[in-house]
Protein backbone atom coordinates (compact mmCIF):
# COMPACT_ATOMS: atom_id res chain seq x y z
CA UNK A 1 0.00 0.00 0.00
CA UNK A 2 1.07 3.53 -0.43
CA UNK A 3 3.39 4.89 1.94
CA UNK A 4 1.16 7.76 4.31
CA UNK A 5 3.55 10.36 3.09
CA UNK A 6 2.15 9.64 -0.66
CA UNK A 7 -1.40 9.59 0.88
CA UNK A 8 -0.59 13.01 2.64
CA UNK A 9 0.04 14.42 -1.10
CA UNK A 10 -2.30 13.19 -2.67
CA UNK A 11 -4.94 14.61 -0.24
CA UNK A 12 -2.94 17.59 -1.16
CA UNK A 13 -3.09 17.06 -4.41
CA UNK A 14 -6.85 16.86 -4.62
CA UNK A 15 -7.29 20.34 -2.26
CA UNK A 16 -4.91 22.58 -4.70
CA UNK A 17 -6.11 21.33 -8.25
CA UNK A 18 -8.76 19.33 -10.15
CA UNK A 19 -6.55 19.16 -13.42
CA UNK A 20 -6.40 15.13 -12.93
CA UNK A 21 -10.46 14.54 -11.77
CA UNK A 22 -12.74 12.54 -14.03
CA UNK A 23 -13.80 13.96 -17.20
CA UNK A 24 -16.36 11.29 -17.88
CA UNK A 25 -18.08 8.64 -15.79
CA UNK A 26 -16.33 5.23 -15.09
CA UNK A 27 -18.03 2.39 -16.56
CA UNK A 28 -18.35 0.68 -12.65
CA UNK A 29 -18.09 3.02 -9.26
CA UNK A 30 -19.27 2.68 -5.85
CA UNK A 31 -20.59 5.56 -3.96
CA UNK A 32 -19.94 6.06 0.24
CA UNK A 33 -20.23 8.37 2.60
CA UNK A 34 -17.63 9.55 4.55
CA UNK A 35 -16.24 6.82 7.51
CA UNK A 36 -19.14 4.43 5.67
CA UNK A 37 -17.37 0.38 4.81
CA UNK A 38 -17.56 -0.57 1.65
CA UNK A 39 -17.09 -4.18 0.10
CA UNK A 40 -15.75 -4.09 -3.33
CA UNK A 41 -16.08 -7.03 -5.59
CA UNK A 42 -13.68 -8.67 -8.08
CA UNK A 43 -16.55 -9.80 -9.93
CA UNK A 44 -14.44 -12.70 -11.33
CA UNK A 45 -16.81 -16.41 -11.67
CA UNK A 46 -13.69 -18.39 -11.05
CA UNK A 47 -12.11 -19.21 -7.78
CA UNK A 48 -8.57 -18.72 -7.58
CA UNK A 49 -6.41 -15.97 -5.74
CA UNK A 50 -6.64 -12.34 -6.88
CA UNK A 51 -4.39 -9.13 -6.16
CA UNK A 52 -6.09 -5.71 -6.32
CA UNK A 53 -3.94 -2.92 -7.42
CA UNK A 54 -5.06 0.49 -6.82
CA UNK A 55 -4.25 4.55 -8.90
CA UNK A 56 -6.49 7.81 -7.46
CA UNK A 57 -6.62 9.29 -10.55
CA UNK A 58 -6.14 8.05 -14.55
CA UNK A 59 -2.71 9.52 -14.84
CA UNK A 60 -1.47 7.60 -12.26
CA UNK A 61 0.20 4.24 -12.37
CA UNK A 62 -1.91 1.42 -11.05
CA UNK A 63 -0.12 -0.28 -7.88
CA UNK A 64 -0.57 -3.24 -5.51
CA UNK A 65 -2.90 -2.77 -2.40
CA UNK A 66 -1.46 -3.90 0.97
CA UNK A 67 -3.65 -4.96 3.44
CA UNK A 68 -3.26 -2.12 6.10
CA UNK A 69 -6.18 -1.14 9.19
CA UNK A 70 -8.27 -0.08 6.84
CA UNK A 71 -8.27 -1.46 3.64
CA UNK A 72 -8.43 -5.45 4.35
CA UNK A 73 -8.81 -8.25 1.16
CA UNK A 74 -11.13 -10.78 2.30
CA UNK A 75 -11.27 -13.68 -0.33
CA UNK A 76 -11.73 -12.30 -3.99
CA UNK A 77 -13.54 -8.95 -2.43
CA UNK A 78 -11.87 -5.96 -0.64
CA UNK A 79 -13.20 -4.55 2.17
CA UNK A 80 -12.76 -0.67 3.07
CA UNK A 81 -13.51 0.96 6.30
CA UNK A 82 -13.87 4.54 7.40
CA UNK A 83 -13.93 5.83 3.61
CA UNK A 84 -12.20 9.58 3.11
CA UNK A 85 -10.11 11.54 0.61
CA UNK A 86 -7.20 8.74 0.66
CA UNK A 87 -8.59 5.86 -0.43
CA UNK A 88 -10.90 7.14 -3.14
CA UNK A 89 -10.01 6.07 -6.67
CA UNK A 90 -9.57 3.33 -8.78
CA UNK A 91 -9.26 -0.58 -7.71
CA UNK A 92 -8.65 -3.03 -9.90
CA UNK A 93 -8.42 -6.67 -9.53
CA UNK A 94 -6.06 -8.97 -11.11
CA UNK A 95 -5.22 -12.35 -11.40
CA UNK A 96 -1.89 -12.59 -12.58
CA UNK A 97 -1.27 -10.35 -15.96
CA UNK A 98 -5.27 -10.35 -16.83
CA UNK A 99 -7.32 -7.20 -15.99
CA UNK A 100 -10.87 -8.70 -14.54
CA UNK A 101 -12.50 -6.13 -13.56
CA UNK A 102 -12.05 -2.74 -12.01
CA UNK A 103 -14.67 -0.14 -9.76
CA UNK A 104 -14.02 3.44 -8.83
CA UNK A 105 -14.45 4.26 -5.09
CA UNK A 106 -16.48 7.59 -5.32
CA UNK A 107 -17.71 9.66 -2.13
CA UNK A 108 -21.30 10.86 -1.76
CA UNK A 109 -21.27 14.98 -1.69
CA UNK A 110 -23.30 15.63 0.69
CA UNK A 111 -24.26 18.99 -0.05
CA UNK A 112 -27.81 19.86 0.88
CA UNK A 113 -28.66 22.09 -2.33
CA UNK A 114 -32.09 21.55 -4.42
CA UNK A 115 -31.42 20.69 -7.46
CA UNK A 116 -33.58 23.66 -8.73
CA UNK A 117 -30.71 25.84 -7.86
CA UNK A 118 -28.22 23.67 -9.59
CA UNK A 119 -29.88 23.25 -13.13
CA UNK A 120 -33.25 25.05 -15.23
CA UNK A 121 -34.91 23.44 -17.65
CA UNK A 122 -36.92 24.72 -20.58
CA UNK A 123 -39.04 23.41 -23.11
CA UNK A 124 -40.06 25.57 -26.17
CA UNK A 125 -42.96 23.57 -26.82
CA UNK A 126 -45.20 20.41 -25.94
CA UNK A 127 -43.05 18.31 -28.43
CA UNK A 128 -40.73 15.19 -27.35
CA UNK A 129 -37.83 17.25 -26.08
CA UNK A 130 -36.18 20.15 -23.98
CA UNK A 131 -33.59 20.71 -22.62
CA UNK A 132 -31.57 21.36 -19.06
CA UNK A 133 -28.45 23.46 -18.64
CA UNK A 134 -26.38 22.99 -15.43
CA UNK A 135 -25.59 25.96 -14.51
CA UNK A 136 -23.19 25.33 -11.16
CA UNK A 137 -19.31 25.22 -11.79
CA UNK A 138 -16.43 23.19 -10.68
CA UNK A 139 -18.05 20.09 -12.25
CA UNK A 140 -16.07 17.96 -14.40
CA UNK A 141 -19.09 15.54 -15.39
CA UNK A 142 -22.19 15.97 -15.40
CA UNK A 143 -25.31 13.22 -16.80
CA UNK A 144 -29.42 13.30 -16.62
CA UNK A 145 -31.69 10.53 -16.67
CA UNK A 146 -35.26 10.14 -16.73
CA UNK A 147 -37.55 8.36 -15.26
CA UNK A 148 -37.74 6.04 -11.76
CA UNK A 149 -35.04 3.49 -12.89
CA UNK A 150 -32.83 6.33 -12.90
CA UNK A 151 -33.57 8.20 -9.56
CA UNK A 152 -33.04 4.59 -8.23
CA UNK A 153 -29.69 3.99 -9.48
CA UNK A 154 -30.18 1.25 -11.81
CA UNK A 155 -28.45 -0.24 -14.66
CA UNK A 156 -31.20 0.25 -17.12
CA UNK A 157 -31.31 3.61 -17.05
CA UNK A 158 -30.74 5.84 -19.98
CA UNK A 159 -27.93 8.32 -19.14
CA UNK A 160 -27.37 11.34 -21.27
CA UNK A 161 -24.26 13.33 -21.30
CA UNK A 162 -23.39 16.49 -22.31
CA UNK A 163 -21.34 16.93 -25.42
CA UNK A 164 -18.89 19.61 -23.95
CA UNK A 165 -18.53 21.84 -21.07
CA UNK A 166 -19.71 25.51 -21.68
CA UNK A 167 -17.72 28.50 -21.49
CA UNK A 168 -19.20 29.62 -18.21
CA UNK A 169 -18.55 26.09 -16.32
CA UNK A 170 -22.09 24.42 -17.36
CA UNK A 171 -23.13 21.94 -19.17
CA UNK A 172 -26.07 21.85 -21.77
CA UNK A 173 -28.68 18.74 -22.39
CA UNK A 174 -31.27 17.90 -24.60
CA UNK A 175 -33.23 14.98 -23.24
CA UNK A 176 -36.10 13.15 -25.24
CA UNK A 177 -39.66 12.34 -22.88
CA UNK A 178 -42.49 9.84 -24.48
CA UNK A 179 -45.60 12.33 -23.18
CA UNK A 180 -48.20 13.00 -25.15
CA UNK A 181 -48.88 16.55 -25.95
CA UNK A 182 -52.63 15.99 -27.08
CA UNK A 183 -53.42 14.15 -23.38
CA UNK A 184 -54.12 15.43 -19.91
CA UNK A 185 -51.06 15.97 -18.21
CA UNK A 186 -51.29 13.88 -15.01
CA UNK A 187 -47.71 11.98 -14.83
CA UNK A 188 -44.79 14.11 -13.64
CA UNK A 189 -41.23 13.96 -14.94
CA UNK A 190 -38.55 12.50 -12.77
CA UNK A 191 -35.28 14.02 -13.46
CA UNK A 192 -31.97 12.60 -11.90
CA UNK A 193 -28.58 14.48 -12.01
CA UNK A 194 -25.54 12.93 -11.04
CA UNK A 195 -22.38 15.78 -11.19
CA UNK A 196 -18.52 14.34 -10.58
CA UNK A 197 -16.21 17.07 -8.71
CA UNK A 198 -12.61 15.28 -8.25
CA UNK A 199 -13.32 12.09 -6.39
CA UNK A 200 -16.99 13.28 -5.15
CA UNK A 201 -20.75 12.75 -6.58
CA UNK A 202 -23.34 14.38 -6.67
CA UNK A 203 -26.64 13.15 -7.12
CA UNK A 204 -30.24 14.99 -6.60
CA UNK A 205 -33.94 14.10 -8.16
CA UNK A 206 -36.37 16.17 -8.97
CA UNK A 207 -40.02 15.99 -10.31
CA UNK A 208 -42.33 18.62 -12.21
CA UNK A 209 -45.27 18.78 -14.57
CA UNK A 210 -43.79 19.48 -18.66
CA UNK A 211 -46.64 22.50 -18.90
CA UNK A 212 -44.10 24.17 -15.53
CA UNK A 213 -41.12 24.53 -17.59
CA UNK A 214 -43.36 25.15 -21.24
CA UNK A 215 -41.85 28.56 -22.36
CA UNK A 216 -42.40 29.41 -26.32
CA UNK A 217 -39.56 30.92 -28.52
CA UNK A 218 -40.19 34.72 -29.69
CA UNK A 219 -43.49 35.07 -31.82
CA UNK A 220 -43.36 36.75 -35.26
CA UNK A 221 -44.66 39.85 -36.38
CA UNK A 222 -46.60 39.43 -39.45
CA UNK A 223 -47.53 43.21 -40.29
CA UNK A 224 -49.25 46.35 -39.02
CA UNK A 225 -52.70 47.48 -40.44
CA UNK A 226 -54.71 49.97 -39.91
CA UNK A 227 -58.12 50.20 -38.96
CA UNK A 228 -59.71 53.20 -38.71
CA UNK A 229 -57.31 55.32 -35.90
CA UNK A 230 -55.80 51.55 -34.73
CA UNK A 231 -53.37 49.59 -35.88
CA UNK A 232 -54.30 45.58 -36.27
CA UNK A 233 -51.10 43.62 -35.77
CA UNK A 234 -50.98 40.09 -37.25
CA UNK A 235 -48.44 38.05 -35.31
CA UNK A 236 -47.34 34.07 -35.75
CA UNK A 237 -46.44 31.67 -33.22
CA UNK A 238 -42.79 30.49 -33.84
CA UNK A 239 -41.89 27.88 -35.70
CA UNK A 240 -40.64 25.97 -32.73
CA UNK A 241 -44.23 26.01 -31.13
CA UNK A 242 -46.23 22.88 -31.08
CA UNK A 243 -49.19 22.25 -34.26
CA UNK A 244 -51.73 22.69 -34.57
CA UNK A 245 -51.96 26.20 -33.34
CA UNK A 246 -55.81 25.83 -33.33
CA UNK A 247 -54.85 23.15 -30.52
CA UNK A 248 -51.69 24.93 -28.79
CA UNK A 249 -53.22 27.87 -28.57
CA UNK A 250 -50.52 31.03 -27.79
CA UNK A 251 -52.05 34.61 -26.11
CA UNK A 252 -49.84 37.44 -27.31
CA UNK A 253 -48.87 40.75 -25.56
CA UNK A 254 -47.88 43.89 -27.45
CA UNK A 255 -45.47 46.35 -26.13
CA UNK A 256 -45.89 49.79 -27.96
CA UNK A 257 -44.39 53.25 -27.41
CA UNK A 258 -46.66 56.83 -28.26
CA UNK A 259 -45.29 59.22 -31.00
CA UNK A 260 -46.51 61.97 -29.29
CA UNK A 261 -44.79 61.40 -25.62
CA UNK A 262 -42.63 58.53 -26.06
CA UNK A 263 -44.64 56.87 -23.23
CA UNK A 264 -45.41 52.90 -23.19
CA UNK A 265 -48.38 50.60 -23.24
CA UNK A 266 -49.53 47.28 -23.29
CA UNK A 267 -52.33 45.10 -24.72
CA UNK A 268 -53.09 41.42 -24.09
CA UNK A 269 -56.52 41.23 -25.06
CA UNK A 270 -56.50 42.29 -28.30
CA UNK A 271 -54.66 42.59 -31.70
CA UNK A 272 -55.83 45.98 -31.65
CA UNK A 273 -53.86 49.06 -30.37
CA UNK A 274 -53.15 52.79 -30.73
CA UNK A 275 -52.54 53.81 -34.53
CA UNK A 276 -49.93 56.74 -33.24
CA UNK A 277 -47.07 54.79 -32.12
CA UNK A 278 -43.52 54.61 -33.04
CA UNK A 279 -42.57 50.76 -32.29
CA UNK A 280 -43.68 47.96 -30.68
CA UNK A 281 -42.55 44.28 -29.74
CA UNK A 282 -44.27 41.01 -28.24
CA UNK A 283 -44.25 38.19 -26.18
CA UNK A 284 -46.23 35.17 -26.11
CA UNK A 285 -47.16 32.16 -23.45
CA UNK A 286 -49.42 29.01 -23.92
CA UNK A 287 -53.12 30.39 -22.90
CA UNK A 288 -54.44 27.23 -21.65
CA UNK A 289 -51.72 27.04 -18.65
CA UNK A 290 -50.63 30.52 -18.52
CA UNK A 291 -46.72 29.43 -19.21
CA UNK A 292 -43.71 31.41 -18.66
CA UNK A 293 -43.87 34.23 -20.95
CA UNK A 294 -41.68 34.22 -24.05
CA UNK A 295 -38.92 36.14 -24.22
CA UNK A 296 -39.31 39.95 -26.32
CA UNK A 297 -39.14 40.24 -29.79
CA UNK A 298 -36.56 43.12 -30.72
CA UNK A 299 -38.20 46.66 -31.41
CA UNK A 300 -40.02 47.01 -34.28
CA UNK A 301 -40.14 50.43 -35.79
CA UNK A 302 -43.68 51.00 -37.51
CA UNK A 303 -44.49 52.52 -40.81
CA UNK A 304 -48.22 54.02 -41.51
CA UNK A 305 -49.32 56.25 -44.13
CA UNK A 306 -48.17 56.30 -48.14
CA UNK A 307 -45.30 58.97 -47.24
CA UNK A 308 -43.36 55.81 -44.98
CA UNK A 309 -44.30 52.56 -46.69
CA UNK A 310 -41.41 52.86 -48.62
CA UNK A 311 -39.29 52.36 -45.99
CA UNK A 312 -40.63 48.79 -45.32
CA UNK A 313 -37.57 47.14 -47.31
CA UNK A 314 -36.23 45.91 -44.52
CA UNK A 315 -39.18 43.79 -42.43
CA UNK A 316 -37.20 42.32 -39.73
CA UNK A 317 -37.11 46.25 -38.63
CA UNK A 318 -40.06 47.58 -39.48
CA UNK A 319 -43.75 46.41 -38.98
CA UNK A 320 -45.47 47.69 -42.58
CA UNK A 321 -48.68 46.99 -43.65
CA UNK A 322 -49.38 44.34 -46.80
CA UNK A 323 -48.15 46.04 -49.65
CA UNK A 324 -49.38 45.73 -53.17
CA UNK A 325 -47.50 43.36 -55.41
CA UNK A 326 -44.15 45.49 -56.92
CA UNK A 327 -45.30 48.72 -54.59
CA UNK A 328 -41.60 48.24 -53.33
CA UNK A 329 -40.11 48.41 -56.89
CA UNK A 330 -41.77 51.39 -57.57
CA UNK A 331 -40.29 52.83 -54.66
CA UNK A 332 -36.89 51.89 -55.83
CA UNK A 333 -37.82 53.64 -59.11
CA UNK A 334 -38.89 56.84 -57.61
CA UNK A 335 -35.39 57.07 -55.25
CA UNK A 336 -33.51 56.87 -58.80
CA UNK A 337 -35.02 59.65 -60.06
CA UNK A 338 -35.51 61.34 -57.16
CA UNK A 339 -31.43 61.28 -56.75
CA UNK A 340 -30.88 61.70 -60.78
CA UNK A 341 -33.11 65.35 -60.01
CA UNK A 342 -30.73 66.13 -57.21
CA UNK A 343 -27.41 65.60 -58.96
CA UNK A 344 -29.02 67.54 -62.25
CA UNK A 345 -30.46 70.56 -59.75
CA UNK A 346 -26.75 70.19 -58.49
CA UNK A 347 -24.68 70.31 -61.65
CA UNK A 348 -26.68 73.34 -62.91
CA UNK A 349 -26.03 75.66 -59.73
CA UNK A 350 -22.29 74.90 -60.41
CA UNK A 351 -22.71 76.05 -64.03
CA UNK A 352 -24.86 79.29 -63.08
Amino acid sequence: MKTLSLWMFGLLFISLTGAHGLNNFPENFVVAKTNENVILTCGSKADGAVTWKFRMFPSEEMEDVDSEDNIQQEGQNLKVSEVGTPVLGEYSCWRGEEKLSSTYLLLEDEEEEELDSLIRCRAKSYDCNFTCKWTRDGYTAVRLGLGHECSEGGKSCHWVSSSEQLQDGGFQFVLSHSLSPYAEESTMLELTAEAINDLSILRRTKRFYLRDIVQPDSPQIVKCQEVDQELNVTIDPPSTWSTPYSFFSLEHEIEYELKDDGQTGRSSSSALIPKKISKLRVRSRDSLVLSTWSQWTPWKNVRTGKKNLCKCKNTAKSCCPELPAGYLDKCKTKGKKKRKKTVGSRHLKKKM
